[in-house]
């Protein structure tokens, strides 16, 4: 049934108000604190590693890391994502990684995955774990003058070596490196000590004998060497 013509005046005379009326002003409401992005926190530790999170979380997982080890690759491929989300992003735990050397191409990783702030390690971490097998490649088809070049008495010629022989400084350039910051970064052996008196450490104190090897509040974990044996162990603290 058609509306009367002034009931529908009326209908269109409101709603044209409450088009151009200014709303009632409600009372500002109180701005929530910006929630802070844990998994951009990330500071260095006495031990020399990396921790990433929350400092005053109460959940603390160190892990301890060799570049040439493939289960630590395949550790930081299934757990990357999910420590990000479930762990380290509601600020419910952090996670502390500490090179770990076993071999010289470990000294060499190492050094690279310093390499510049902080802010930088874990991602310079995920490629060389992820890019592993590309740059360990060429070790099987070294030429004896590279093996030579290898066993040069002097600390940054070797790791120069090392680094262009397995193509790690066109892999670093990818991360925004300049040669020459690799090359300062690689010389760099008062570091290096550092990082094998860490790994001396692991052994001694937390007999760590292998990698991925893990420890939770300092506490270390045994029979622990993949993502599927940790998950659960840590899931039991954050609950």
């Amino acid at each position: 049934m058609p509306l009367p013509r002034l009931l529908t005046r009326t209908i269109i005379a409101l709603c044209a108000a409450l088009i151009v009326a200014p709303a009632i002003a409600s009372p500002p409401a109180r701005h929530a604190a910006a929630a802070v992005n844990w998994n951009a926190k990330v500071t260095r530790t006495p031990q020399d590693g990396y921790m990433v999170g929350n400092p005053a979380a109460p959940v603390h997982l160190v892990a301890y890391i060799s570049y040439t080890c493939p289960h630590c690759a395949e550790f930081e491929a299934e757990s990357r994502a999910q420590l990000a989300i479930g762990m380290i992003g509601p600020g419910k735990g952090t996670l502390e990684i500490r090179p770990f050397l076993r071999n010289v191409l470990d000294v060499t990783a190492s050094l690279l995955a310093e390499c510049g702030p902080p802010g930088k390690f874990f991602d310079n971490t995920q490629l060389l774990l992820a890019r592993q097998a590309q740059w360990l490649a060429p070790i099987n088809t070294l030429s004896d003058a590279q093996k030579a070049r290898w066993d040069n008495p002097d600390f940054a010629t070797r790791m120069r070596a090392i680094a262009g022989d397995l193509g790690l400084y066109t892999l670093m350039e990818q991360r925004g490196y300049s040669r020459a910051e690799l090359d300062r970064c690689l010389a760099d052996k008062p570091l290096a000590d550092r990082i094998a008196k860490q790994t001396n450490d692991a052994v001694d104190q937390y007999d760590i004998k292998g990698t991925p090897g893990f420890l939770i509040d300092n506490v270390p974990l045994t029979a622990t060497y993949t993502w599927a044996a940790l998950k659960p162990q840590v899931e039991a603290r954050l609950h």
